[in-house]
């Protein structure tokens, strides 16, 4: 836990889930820099807070903490970041019904009159916001984004301009940088782009040439990436009722594909994106039909997963957080899986190589096998003795 410091008091704040020796902080410059430029800097005016304030991407909380006394509507893709939000209120004092959580897939306000965006990651989950809230923004809204300068690009400022109205940035300061937008009400309104679809190509297993449904902000969102394509050609074979989750599901090609292969089973899809667990559904859905069984959670891994109920784990863990590599979260989703395992139960990880799961399967199973490897990848098998 760090102390964040500004001009309305000093802030206790935690990313979640919470490690005693997490090195990262839950903000950074750019959330800094924003609430500074909300105070009013170098003698400018404040911002008036007094109507609708919106935050959007805040990833800890941090952003809506400090904020909590203007009632703001927080919208993030991360569960995550909510749960954060919730621990960190709590933590300062403040009342959590005071601000409202919304995810990208709830309606959103009617109108806004600020709107504070935290460029995410993705320019397509921007692209996605920005379209969903344009309809909300009046002439007199003030609209400002904040990301550290490598996630700001040109592309990310046309996106402002094209669908919100005339946008210039500020100076850097400690590698951070504003994003000033005036609204336009001549634009034209147009619908978001997403989601996509695309069809599969053959020679994956079970989704040969099936259809892949996207929702903005899924990772590798317009093709099939080359670390899934690798898994799907060495998934384990299995039949009867089996219960197999989706680990981290993306847009749920994985889940999707062992369903496939074996009908008896029941797949869990799980996600901490709401967007992911909405592209998993929807994939198996145009795949499996409307009435075939799963389950699809937003979640914090197998944390709801009752001990000892599942026989299957098939795992393509994220190494970033953000701007940060780290494999905090692998560690957590190993852990998860072998308690959620049944004895005999099975987990399955694909990633990069250079990662050395192995080492922290073993630690965590007492056992590692290589299923298979190329120079880039390699699947890993671990039994829960």
């Amino acid at each position: 836990m760090n102390r964040l410091t500004t001009s309305q008091g000093g802030f206790d704040l935690a990313r979640f889930p919470e490690h005693p020796r997490d090195p990262f902080r839950a903000w950074d410059a750019a959330d800094e820099y924003l609430l500074r430029q909300l105070e009013g800097i170098e003698g400018a005016e404040p911002v008036d807070l007094s109507g609708a304030v919106v935050v959007v991407g805040d990833r800890w909380g941090a952003l809506t903490t400090v904020l909590a006394g203007h009632r703001p509507v927080q919208i993030t893709d991360s569960y995550l970041a909510q749960r954060a939000t919730l621990a960190n209120l709590v933590r300062n004092g403040a009342d959590p019904d005071t601000v409202r959580l919304l995810s990208p897939r709830d309606t959103p306000p009617e109108r806004i009159d600020v709107l504070l965006v935290r460029v995410p990651k993705s320019l397509a989950l921007l692209e996605d916001q920005l379209h969903r809230l344009a309809p909300a923004v009046h002439v007199g809204t003030v609209v400002i984004g904040t990301g550290m300068v490598k996630e700001i690009h040109t592309s990310t400022l046309k996106l402002f301009e094209r669908i919100i109205g005339p946008t210039r940035t500020s100076l850097a300061v400690k590698k951070a940088r504003l994003i000033f937008c005036t609204p336009d009400p001549a634009l034209a309104r147009t619908l978001s782009p997403w989601p996509h679809r695309y069809d599969l190509p053959d020679g994956i297993g079970a989704v040969s040439g099936r259809t892949v449904v996207n929702h903005a902000g899924i990772f590798c969102a317009e093709r099939l990436d080359i670390g899934t394509r690798f898994f799907l050609n060495h998934l384990p074979e299995r039949s009867g009722r089996d219960r197999i989750v989706d680990l981290g599901c993306g847009n749920g090609v994985v889940g999707t594909s062992a369903a496939l292969a074996n009908p008896e089973a029941t797949v869990t899809f799980i996600d901490e994106s709401y967007q992911a667990v909405a592209s998993a559904e929807a994939t198996f859905r145009a795949n499996l039909g409307t009435d075939a069984e799963a389950d699809f959670v937003v979640g914090d891994g197998m944390a709801d997963v009752p001990p000892g109920s599942v026989d299957l784990v098939l795992n393509n863990p994220p190494f970033h957080s953000h701007l940060a590599t780290t494999d905090a979260t692998a560690r957590t989703m190993f852990h998860g899986a072998r308690t959620a395992l049944r004895q005999g139960g099975e987990l399955w990880v694909v990633g990069n190589r250079h990662l050395g799961y192995h080492t922290q399967l073993r630690r965590t199973f007492g056992n590692c096998t290589t299923v298979a490897g190329d120079p880039k990848f390699v699947v890993l098998r671990a039994v829960k003795r």
